[in-house]
């Protein structure tokens, strides 16, 4: 697995660094600061980001916030940070696992395993969520559509959903796309 490590202190991240690659990872970057951190993300494509701070600043978070949600990338935190609201706000930009403190070697492929799992869900959930708006603004677009059949030929919902449904089936085409058609023309048609 390719890890990116972000540390600005040297020597915490040599000792990370050493773990990372007993434990059978590939650390394939280390950057001293998050300024570039979406720009090495998107040239490097490492499988995990490791960020090692003190307490995360708003940029690193910033930083975060933009790699989860371009690049998806999971982000593993370690942190001398137990704030509450810290915490809050690095999971809220993204951070799939926040660690408090030092971690031993044998520990660190857990933390690893169990934030790409988390990241996975979201993932999955953020898909799920997706797909689930496009079909609700799909249903719009064709309830729209409806109305507009059921206000120019006089007919009852299930008359003009059949109507719709028998017109995108000849043209082959989805019910969306031709109920967006539709609104289009009767839009141009009320100008």
């Amino acid at each position: 697995m390719r890890v990116m490590i972000v540390d600005n202190d040297l020597k915490r991240s040599k000792t990370l660094k050493q773990s990372l690659i007993e434990n059978g990872f590939d650390v394939i970057a280390h950057l001293e600061d998050d300024v570039h951190l979406q720009t090495k993300c998107c040239e490097l494509e490492p499988d995990i980001v490791i960020i090692d701070t003190e307490s995360p600043s708003r940029d690193v978070l910033d930083n975060v916030c933009m790699i989860t949600q371009h690049n998806t990338k999971p982000v593993v935190m370690f942190s001398q940070d137990g704030d509450k609201e810290v915490v809050k706000a690095a999971t809220k930009a993204g951070v799939s696992a926040y660690v408090v403190g030092t971690i031993s070697s044998e520990r660190l492929t857990p933390v690893i395993e169990a934030a790409i799992a988390r990241f996975e869900e979201t993932k999955q959930l953020r898909h799920e969520l997706k797909q689930a708006n496009e079909k609700l603004d799909e249903r719009k677009v064709v309830e729209r559509a409806k109305g507009i059949l059921m206000r120019q030929r006089n007919l009852d919902e299930d008359e003009a959903y059949s109507m719709l449904r028998s017109m995108a089936m000849k043209r082959n085409m989805k019910l969306a796309d031709l109920s967006t058609q539709l609104i289009d023309a009767a839009k141009m048609l009320t100008i």
